[in-house]
């Protein structure tokens, strides 16, 4: 059954020293190479993923257009003159795209279809939700809505869901979440990870940490062989200076399966904007 390694990572747009910290983001990501990656955050006018796709490619590749392509989608309301975005990063073949509004602010959730070698394919949706810590039952809304749009009457067995959920294990949200999926953290090592947020990177007055960023997958995923948090290194030169003010996270899944061939993607309608 083929094996394939997912990574999900906020990049916190253009803020707390994007220009120094951004060689971070290329070097992990060169020396693991997910096969998919979701990005949250994204600044779209400086073309944040753009730059960081054709810097990983060219040093893995010596070319910018592959090994990984992008696929990005604006939020749906700019928020305090940001024009933010999520994407996702593929070394695997993408046979479509599409998105959705999930409100509150203009959040959104993006997919992508990739075929397999087993010609299966996957759905690898990158999400970022609502950031407001007592808005619970929106979160909650908000992934009612995510999984309904995923598991329509033409949903595809095979799913990987990752990003910035704004949500700790024992919210209401994440608890909607493992009622049809499964964490890879807890498949993998019994809990999520006790704090996926802040890094050094930032200064919290309150102290507070916790976990917010998840990786789930499907009940048709065969297994989890492997789990890690990444982006968790400082620089050699600023004990400060991280990756991002989260930390990222990278599993490796076993997703075949012996029953489902290849039958062509959704035809779910998408959001405009997707760009590649």
């Amino acid at each position: 059954m083929p094996e394939i390694s997912v990574a999900t990572l906020n990049l916190l747009n253009r803020q707390n020293r994007w220009l120094a910290r951004r060689e971070l983001v290329v070097a992990e990501f060169i020396d693991t190479q997910p096969d998919l990656i979701s990005l949250q955050e994204i600044y779209l006018p400086i073309g944040q993923a753009k730059w960081l796709k054709n810097q990983i490619n060219s040093r893995l590749s010596g070319r910018s257009d592959g090994p990984y392509q992008l696929y990005q989608q604006r939020r749906q309301h700019p928020i305090r003159g940001f024009i933010e975005g999520i994407g996702i990063l593929s070394r695997l073949p993408v046979l479509s795209s599409d998105a959705i509004d999930l409100g509150y602010g203009g959040r959104i959730a993006l997919r992508v279809n990739v075929e397999l070698e087993t010609r299966e394919t996957l759905d690898f949706v990158a999400v970022h939700l609502h950031h407001m810590a007592q808005d619970r039952e929106a979160r909650l809304e908000q992934v009612m809505l995510l999984t309904g749009w995923l598991n329509d009457k033409n949903c595809v067995p095979l799913q990987v869901v990752a990003g910035d959920f704004n949500e700790v294990p024992a919210g209401l949200a994440i608890e909607y979440m493992k009622q049809s999926y499964r964490s890879v953290f807890v498949e993998y090592q019994g809990y999520d990870p006790i704090a996926t947020f802040p890094t050094a990177l930032i200064h919290r007055s309150d102290g507070w940490s916790g976990c917010l960023d998840y990786i789930f997958i499907s009940k048709s995923v065969n297994q989890v062989l492997g789990a890690q948090i990444i982006c968790r290194k400082a620089s050699v030169k600023d004990p400060t200076l991280y990756p991002s003010d989260h930390v990222g996270l990278l599993a490796n899944i076993e997703v075949g399966s012996s029953n489902w061939l290849a039958s062509g993607s959704s035809t779910k309608a998408p959001l405009p904007n997707v760009e590649t």
